[in-house]
């Protein structure tokens, strides 16, 4: 069965992704992907020490840890929502922000990185 053919959406967060994984890839903190390596959860995602920061979702999202206080404020400003992985429990320091706010995705990247490095 061949695959089925992206949406605009989806073609367009992939995109947007890309554009923003390779630029936070240059930051020498950012673990090389092929170190990065995993299965399941966000195991195509950026990392620090092999500790999640940011990945693109299956439903077309940039999902990205940060602080619960900085989750909750961009909740509640309307530019994201708490991620779900999937088993109806919302995860209050991952917050997932639509390809509609693609703008927003390399600055919030910045912060998620350093937020990560940070905590190592």
């Amino acid at each position: 069965m061949a695959p089925k053919p992206k949406t605009k959406t989806q073609s367009a967060a992939a995109a947007a992704f890309a554009r923003v994984a390779e630029t936070i890839s240059r930051d020498p903190r950012v673990d090389d992907p092929s170190l990065a390596r995993g299965k399941g959860f966000g195991s195509k995602g950026l990392k620090v020490e092999r500790k999640l920061f940011a990945f693109l979702s299956s439903k077309e999202r940039l999902v990205l840890k940060l602080s619960a206080d900085r989750v909750d404020a961009l909740v509640a400003a309307g530019k994201g929502e708490y991620f779900d992985p999937g088993h109806g429990r919302l995860m209050k320091e991952w917050v997932a922000v639509e390809v509609r706010h693609k703008a927003l995705w390399l600055k919030l990247a910045r912060e998620a990185l350093d937020a990560a490095a940070a905590r190592r």
